[in-house]
């Protein structure tokens, strides 16, 4: 059970708070998709089993024609074996999303769609850089459904500046509304190298207290959940049955290709990553140069490494299993942590499992650092 990442490098304008590799100039794509489909039939051996998720993320993988897009299908079923129903998801942008292109999508093989709605405010899409606008996001879940797209994901930012708490409730309750199977929430962060980074060093930006933000996380897991979604993972919500199967393999520890530039790959052992500069990784395909680096993953990094993930999911950290995997008994050795934790009602033990509360969910990287172990 193995999937396999498709880093689509390209947007047609910048959001305001993305960190993720991506290009505006989109002159070298036609390229770009050459060499990334050159990468995936070079790098057919990385995964020695079945492929049962293929996702193309980004970037703007919404953005690429038909034409583009049966490159890519078709390089992967002629070097992997692709699980006849294997979850095949592409992020899109609303705006990218009419019947035509819809249709396109569906005869390609894509089966799940990741629409990025962010917020049904236009003033809050206006300010975040976002080019749709709210009735454009409800217009293209429409046309997904109408073109019968069964299994489809929105995105959500909360904690935005100047949204009050029924503001957020406002999004989510709209979202619900729509129903899609899947709804995936993300908390406005100011990374440094973006526009909101710039603003808020100057002083012209101010994020949303820790208080608020945790209040309308808590809050959106108790709404959610009347509206008959089950948390699986600290950001992710589901229909049941409709869990990313992609992303949840992340979790598990499974094994994943990651290709074009940016993109990160693990087998179990190691783990890859691509440069993250389009003309490098272009120029290093024409010329058959190296475009990644590998990193040997110890087993003091494997055991974090599981703790981490793993305690991000509603099904917690298994510790016989962990025991199992590698010899070491967790609560033998991290007693006086686990117990704290335990007082601090952020984290209960179940059985042979670790789970975090939701409390603990706000502080999950947290609580996973107190778990690791020294090299």
């Amino acid at each position: 059970m193995a999937g396999i990442y498709i880093h689509i490098p390209f947007c047609k304008q910048a959001c305001h708070y993305c960190d993720f590799h991506f290009s505006t100039n989109l002159t070298r794509r036609s390229e770009m998709t050459q060499a990334i489909c050159h990468e995936l039939r070079k790098r057919s051996d990385y995964l020695d089993e079945r492929i049962d998720s293929i996702y193309f993320g980004g970037g703007t993988p919404s953005l690429l024609n038909p034409e583009e897009l049966k490159a890519f299908m078709s390089t992967l079923s002629g070097s992997f074996e692709i699980n006849p129903s294997a979850e095949i998801t592409l992020e899109a942008n609303p705006e990218d999303l009419n019947v035509i292109k819809l249709e396109s999508l569906q005869k390609i093989g894509v089966n799940r769609l990741s629409i990025g709605i962010q917020t049904f405010k236009d003033s809050k899409l206006k300010w975040m850089n976002r080019i749709h606008s709210s009735e454009q996001a409800k217009l293209a879940f429409k046309n997904a459904r109408t073109v019968e797209f069964e299994n489809i994901s929105v995105d959500l930012i909360y904690a935005l500046p100047g949204n009050e708490i029924g503001d957020w409730l406002e999004d989510l309750r709209k979202s619900a509304d729509l129903g899609p199977e899947h709804i995936s929430i993300y908390g406005l962060t100011i990374e440094d190298r973006t526009v909101f980074g710039h603003r808020k060093n100057k002083g012209e930006l101010i994020e949303v207290v820790e208080e608020e933000a945790a209040s309308q996380y808590l809050k959106t897991i108790e709404s959610l959940k009347s509206f008959g979604y089950q948390q699986y993972e600290v950001s992710n919500f589901s229909k049941p049955g409709f869990e990313s199967f992609h992303n949840s393999s992340y979790w598990a520890g499974k094994n994943y290709l990651g290709v074009g530039p940016g993109a990160h790959s693990y087998n179990g052992s190691t783990r890859q990553f691509n440069v993250r500069n389009n003309s490098l990784y272009l120029k290093a395909i024409t010329n058959g140069s190296s475009y990644f680096e590998t990193e040997k993953l110890s087993q003091t990094q494997l055991v974090n490494e599981r703790i981490l993930t793993n305690l991000r999911t509603i099904a917690g950290l298994d510790l016989t299993k962990l025991e199992t995997d590698f010899g070491i008994d967790l609560f033998e050795e991290h007693q006086s942590p686990i117990e704290l934790l335990q007082d601090q009602k952020l984290l209960e033990i179940e059985g042979e499992k670790l789970h975090l509360t939701s409390k603990g969910f706000l502080v999950a990287d947290e609580i996973a650092l107190k778990l690791f172990f020294d090299e």
